[in-house]
Parts: structure tokens; sequence; C-alpha cells
């Protein structure tokens, strides 16, 4: 079983959809027992990472996803769930997990496009996402795919071995990071079409080792 996790946080429903349309049995649960016997988690998010992560404290989902990791049972973070992973966020000025080093940014408000304009934060739509790394969970997607970003914050890994996947908007920025058995992307697969769902299948037959 598939255990995605419910913090409370938005956007869960529809990765729920995405991985039974898939095919692959999953439950939406904020329950330790049933999360500490799935053989994956999927850690996604729509939200701020300050209460992201005073629900996550209540509901002692912190302490869970720390054992689960250091388990080794394969972690997959969408969005927001990728960002609270970081040490920092600038968002709310909040202490996250820690399960990778460094910290969560907001775009400059000047940013510019190639010529000259104004570009727009939160980032929101499709974008490309350059795959750096033979990572399983990023094997056979198309080159120049593009996948459906919604924000307004990104990551910089204090450790550029973790950054397996790049984006551009104005300035580059890691939209797929890994590290042991955990993968986490900035944009949302489960709204990403094909080489989204690619990525969740993947994710979902992977056995959490990783070589880089």
């Amino acid at each position: 079983m598939i255990a995605i996790l419910d913090y409370r946080a938005g956007n869960l429903t529809s990765v729920e959809r995405a991985l039974k349309y898939l095919g692959f049995t999953c439950e939406i649960t904020d329950s330790h027992e049933k999360i500490q016997k799935a053989e994956r988690i999927v850690f996604p998010g729509v939200g701020a990472a300050g209460k992201s992560m005073e629900d996550l404290i209540e509901l002692g989902l912190d302490v869970i996803l720390r054992e689960r990791f250091e388990a080794g049972v394969p972690i997959l973070g969408i969005c927001v769930g990728l960002q609270v992973l970081f040490d920092y966020s600038e968002e709310n000025d909040t202490t996250c997990l820690g399960l990778l080093p460094g910290k969560v940014i907001r775009f400059p408000s000047d940013l510019q496009g190639t010529g000259g304009e104004r570009l727009k934060i939160p980032h929101m739509g499709w974008n490309e996402v350059r795959f750096s790394k033979d990572h399983p969970v990023f094997r056979g997607i198309p080159p120049e795919s593009e996948f459906y970003f919604v924000h307004s914050y990104y990551p910089q890994p204090a450790d550029p071995g973790h950054t397996v996947g790049t984006t551009e908007y104005a300035l580059p920025f890691a939209s797929a990071v890994a590290h042991r058995s955990l993968v986490a992307v900035q944009f949302h697969p489960e709204k990403s079409g094909p080489p989204g769902l690619r990525i969740m299948t993947n994710f979902c037959v992977w056995d959490g080792l990783f070589s880089p």
C-alpha cells in the first residue's frame, strides 16, 4: 500500500486519483501505524511552509517521515512536500524537516524574461525540466517534456549532488532532487499529463535504491 501523507494540505485527492488511475493501491492517511506499514510514501502539498510544518509537528508526522527515511522506505515529495524537506524556508521564516541540507528562498520580485519582460510570481504554468542524472524515477521521460508548476519559492540544495533536474525561470533552480530513498519534485506530476504519470509509475515500482 502507498500512503499519501495527510497533514491537512491541499492537493491530496488529485494525487490519490492519479495513483488509482495508474492501478496502484493507496490511501490518504495520518495514521502512524498505516504509514509505518506502507511500502512507500507520497508527501504532496499545496500551501505555506510554516503551516505545513506546524501541522506535521502537531500530528507527529515529522517524526514518522524521519523514521521512514532512515528505514530506506521510498518517499516522493511534491511541491511544498519538496520544500519542507530542507533545513529552512524563507516562507514564514520556517525551520523545516532537515532531511536534505539547504534552504528554500523566494523568487526575486524583479525577475525578467529573455526579452526584458517582467515575469510573474508565482511561477505558474508549464515549464521544462532538464534531468541531469539517470535516476530510476525519471527514466523514460521524453526530452523537452514540460511539467506543471505553481510556486513562489524554490530550493537551493547545499549539496549539488542532490539536484537531479533543473528548470529555468529567469534563473536556474533545482526542480527535482534525490538522496537515498528520497526523491522530490517542485512541479506537480499528477497534473502534468503522460510525463508526470510516468514519473509516478516509476516511483511506485522503484526499490528505493539510487547511486548518483
